[in-house]
């Protein structure tokens, strides 16, 4: 909104969500501000089809997922149906419908998955690979670690635990994750789309891992107590599909600097076209058939997931 777009749609499958983002923005940039929010989902095309045809927006920001790992671990063919299936079709619509750049975002949690829900997010980064390659539009991924404050995000979650007293629970001691702000993720998202060198990933760079037991201790002190004394925290295991230290590259795909000191581009790994697309409807149908099988079929399309055995 600070660079006052002609228009601005919000699509979500969640009106609560799209309301709250709504009544935000109005309260900071005015109430006749050009905003436009529409419900519908990623997983009808149709809706879809009707949604660029009225507005022909020039730029989609593709956020909409599942994310929560041991979720997703659960729900496996909803992981699929929305996170592959839903980008599928939002590709197909949105180059039907002469949009100019694609903005996937995607997460360290597609570097050599170990959860359904980074698997998805890696066939999400091989579809924008493949777009970009046979249409117009320019297609890019954008890449970084947890956002702070985010939905589902860990502070919120430490902060409620302290507020009831206690236990703070940990998975591990030892587990280290990647951490950004809000603004910093929407300002380098932003920068990233308009490098937009269509087919790259963009990685931003998150800094130094944090310890989450480092950040629980300094919570549990900003809140006055003292971890371990009167503040208890428990260490309750590692949950499915989680990794102990997140990865924001494949080895293999190297890094690329941007005039942007905290945005790097990640070498494209090249994989067969035709084959994914075979893959990609073989997963399909079983997403939709639920016959319990769909971990094969995502290793057969992404050959760095190596679910995590629980």
């Amino acid at each position: 909104m600070r660079f006052k777009p002609g228009k601005l749609l919000i699509f979500d499958i969640y009106e609560n969500c799209a309301y709250e983002l709504l009544m935000e923005l109005q309260q900071k940039y005015g109430r006749d501000i050009p905003v436009t929010v529409l419900i519908g989902s990623i997983r009808d095309k149709k809706r879809l089809d009707e949604v660029f045809e009225t507005y022909h927006p020039t730029v989609v920001f593709h956020a909409a997922a599942h994310k929560h790992v041991p979720l997703m671990e659960v729900s496996p063919a909803e992981a699929v149906k929305n996170n592959v299936l839903g980008t599928k079709n939002l590709l197909v619509s949105a180059s039907e419908h002469d949009v100019e750049r694609f903005v996937q975002l995607s997460t360290d949690k597609a570097v050599n998955p170990t959860s359904v829900m980074g698997c998805t997010k890696r066939i999400c980064e091989m579809l924008i690979q493949t777009f970009a390659g046979n249409t117009d539009m320019k297609c890019v991924a954008v890449r970084f670690g947890n956002v702070l404050g985010s939905h589902g995000s860990v502070i919120p979650l430490f902060e409620a635990q302290i507020k009831k007293g206690g236990p703070v629970t940990l998975t591990d001691p030892n587990i280290e994750r990647y951490f950004m702000t809000i603004p910093e993720a929407a300002q380098l998202v932003l920068q990233a789309g308009a490098l937009a060198e269509s087919g790259n990933i963009y990685v931003l760079d998150m800094g130094e891992p944090v310890k989450i037991m480092d950040l629980a201790k300094q919570l549990i002190r900003f809140y006055g107590y003292e971890p371990g004394v009167n503040m208890e925290i428990k260490i309750v295991g590692l949950r499915p599909g989680e990794k102990l230290y997140e990865e924001l590259l494949m080895k293999e795909e190297g890094l690329q600097e941007t005039d942007n000191k905290l945005i790097h581009i990640g070498k494209p790994i090249e994989f067969d076209k035709e084959n994914f697309f075979d893959n990609l409807e073989k997963l399909k149908e079983e997403a939709y058939s639920e016959t319990g099988n769909i971990r094969e079929s995502l290793k057969k399309v992404v050959d760095t997931y190596h679910p995590n055995e629980h």
